[in-house]
C-alpha cells in the first residue's frame, strides 16, 4: 500500500533553534499514527510543515508517492490535508455552518445572495457523515468546548480532507466528550482517513492509535506498533532516560504554621462554604471532577473573581483581597491553567515575562528600567529552573510549554510569593517535562513555600500532595491524607453530592490538617 504521507530528512531551523534535523514521517490510508515526544522535541513543527504554515529548509514530502511543495496552508489543503490546533480557530458569532464553509458559501441570484439554506444542508450532510447530532444553525460561541471541536472536524472534512492532524484533541474534554471524538475517529478510519494524533495522554494512545512515531530533540526516534510496544518503553524513548514515579513517605506538617486559611467562602453556585488551612512547606492537592469549583475556589482567593462572602486569613491576619493586585501584595501567586492566555506576554521576550510582576525593582529613580539588572535577573532564574531557551532575549511564543510553565513559575518567584495557586501545572506538556515540574514543585516545598496544586489527572495529585481536598459541585466533600489514599478515594469524594457530605467534610476540614 502506498503511504498517504511520507516525510524524509526535513530539516527546519528559527533564529537560534535547529527545529528539525533529519526528521521522518509516514501516514497510509486508514491509520491512526500516533506522534510523541517531549515538548521541544520538534513534532508541532514536522505538522506545521506538512500543512503549510511553515516551510521546511531541506528534505522531501510525498503525498501518495508523488513530491509535494507545500508553500502555504491553502497548497495544503488542495493536496487534502486539514490540521486542528489545540487553540481552536472558530469565530463565535457565526453559525456552526458559517464557520465551515467561510469564504466558500453557496451563493444564489447569480452569485449576488449567500444561500445559507444550501449551506446549512451542506454542514448538516457533514455532520450526518459523522454522525453527530448538531444544528447547523447554531452559534458557535453557546457550544460546548467538544461540540467547537466537531465542527473543527467538519470543517476539515468540509476540504475533502484525506490526511487529519489532531494536536492535543481532548485536552478540554471530559470522559465522555473524549469517547465520542474516538468514535469519530474510528469511522474517519474506516473511511480511508489517515488521522495524525498528537497527544501526551498514553492511556489514549493505548486506546486509539495504530503506530507511535516518537521524536526527541528534533530528530526521528522509532516508529512501533502501539500493541506490542510497552509505555514504558515509549516514555524512555520520548525522553532518552526512564521515569521513576514513586512516591516518598509524606512528611508529617502538622506543626508547620498555617500560611493561609479560608472560612466558608461563597459565590452564587460555584463555592459553597468552602474552609481549609494550608500550611508553610504543604503541597495541597485539590481534586475534583469538571465543574466541581477547584478553578473558582483559587480565582477567588486571588482576587480575580469577587466573593459573596467568607473569610480570607494570610499569616494569621483577616485580609480583604479585591483584586489580583491585592494578592500579590500578599505574597500570594496564580497560575492560571490557559498559561498563554493568562500567564504569558508571548509576544514579548523571556526576561520581560520574568520580571513583568516586580517591574518596580528594576527601576532607577522611580523612572528608567534598569536593563542590566533585569537581563541578570532572568538568566538567573533561567538557570536555577533549567529554563531552555538561546537566550533571555528569545520570545516566550517560540518556546515549549513546559518552558513557558517555568517561565510563569519564575515571574512569581521574582515577585517572592510565598503562597503559590498552580491549577493545571502540566496540562498540555509531556512526560519529560512534567517530572521537572514535579521536581520544581518538591523544592519550592522544601523551601517553605505552601503550594495549592489544582489537577485533573489522578496519579499526578497522589505523586504530588501532603494532602488531598476533593470538592463536588462547588463543595468541599471530604479531605484525604496522600499517604495511603487511593484513587478510589478521591473518586467516591469527588461524586459525593452536597446532601450526603456535610456532616463529615466539615469534620474533616475542620479537624486535622495533617
Amino acid at each position: 500500500m502506498t503511504p498517504l504521507v511520507t516525510i524524509r530528512d526535513l530539516d527546519k531551523s528559527f533564529p537560534g533553534v535547529k527545529a528539525l534535523k533529519k526528521a521522518r514521517f509516514e501516514l497510509f490510508p486508514g491509520e491512526v499514527h500516533a506522534l510523541m515526544g517531549e515538548n521541544g522535541a520538534g513534532k508541532s513543527t514536522l505538522m506545521k510543515v506538512l500543512a503549510g504554515i511553515y516551510q521546511k529548509d531541506s528534505g522531501d514530502i510525498l503525498i501518495e508517492g508523488r513530491p509535494a511543495d507545500i508553500r502555504s496552508p491553502r497548497a495544503a489543503k488542495d493536496l487534502g490535508i486539514s490540521i486542528i490546533h489545540q487553540e481552536l480557530n472558530l469565530m463565535n458569532e457565526l453559525t456552526a455552518a458559517q464557520n465551515i464553509f467561510i469564504g466558500r458559501e453557496p451563493k444564489r441570484a447569480m452569485g449576488l445572495l449567500l444561500d445559507e439554506g444550501a449551506l446549512n444542508r451542506a454542514a448538516a450532510d457533514i455532520f450526518s457523515r459523522m454522525n453527530l447530532t448538531l444544528d447547523p444553525r447554531a452559534e458557535v460561541g453557546e457550544l460546548t468546548v467538544a461540540m467547537q471541536q466537531m465542527v473543527e472536524i467538519a470543517k476539515a472534512l468540509s476540504f475533502k480532507s484525506r490526511v487529519l492532524i489532531m494536536d492535543e484533541p481532548t485536552a478540554a474534554l471530559n470522559k465522555a466528550e473524549i469517547a465520542e471524538l474516538f468514535g469519530i475517529i474510528r469511522q474517519l478510519k474506516a473511511e480511508g482517513v489517515g488521522i495524525v494524533y498528537i497527544s501526551h495522554k498514553m492511556d489514549e494512545l493505548k486506546e486509539i492509535s495504530d503506530r507511535v512515531t516518537v521524536m526527541r530533540d528534533g530528530e526521528y526516534v522509532d516508529t512501533v506498533p502501539t500493541e506490542s510496544t510497552s509505555v514504558d518503553a515509549i516514555i524512555s524513548m520520548m525522553v532518552g532516560r526512564s521515569l521513576t514515579e514513586t512516591k516518598t513517605d509524606v512528611p508529617d506538617l502538622s506543626s508547620h504554621d498555617v500560611v493561609l486559611e479560608v472560612r466558608n467562602l461563597r459565590r452564587s453556585n460555584a463555592i459553597q462554604d468552602v474552609s481549609f488551612k494550608l500550611r508553610k512547606g504543604e503541597i495541597l492537592g485539590f481534586a475534583g471532577l469538571m465543574g466541581a469549583g477547584r478553578t473558582e475556589v483559587a480565582r477567588a482567593i486571588f482576587g480575580a473573581d469577587p466573593l459573596d462572602g467568607g473569610d480570607i486569613i494570610v499569616r494569621g491576619q483577616p485580609v480583604t483581597i479585591r483584586s489580583p493586585q491585592d494578592a500579590v501584595r500578599l505574597g500570594i501567586g496564580y497560575l492560571s491553567e490557559d498559561r498563554k492566555r493568562y500567564g504569558l506576554a508571548t509576544g514579548m521576550d523571556v526576561a520581560a515575562n520574568i520580571v513583568m510582576p516586580c517591574l518596580r525593582k528594576f527601576l532607577s529613580l522611580n523612572m528608567v528600567l534598569r536593563a542590566r539588572a533585569i537581563r541578570e535577573a532572568a538568566r538567573s532564574y533561567i538557570k536555577q529552573l533549567r529554563i531552555k531557551t538561546p537566550s533571555d532575549a528569545q520570545e516566550v511564543r517560540f518556546l515549549s510549554g513546559g518552558n513557558q510553565q517555568k517561565i510563569v513559575i519564575a515571574k512569581w518567584l521574582a515577585r517572592d510569593c510565598e503562597i503559590l495557586f498552580f491549577d493545571e501545572p502540566t496540562r498540555g506538556i509531556d512526560v519529560g517535562a512534567k517530572n521537572e515540574i514535579y521536581k520544581l514543585l518538591n523544592t519550592l516545598a522544601t523551601q517553605g513555600r505552601a503550594i495549592v496544586m489544582i489537577s485533573s489527572e489522578l496519579p499526578e495529585i497522589l505523586r504530588m500532595s501532603h494532602r488531598i481536598a476533593v470538592m463536588c459541585e462547588g463543595r468541599l466533600t471530604g479531605e484525604l491524607p496522600a499517604d495511603g489514599a487511593t484513587q478510589e478515594d478521591i473518586m467516591r469524594l469527588a461524586t459525593r453530592r452536597h446532601s450526603l457530605m456535610a456532616d463529615s467534610s466539615n469534620a474533616a476540614i475542620g479537624g486535622s490538617t495533617t
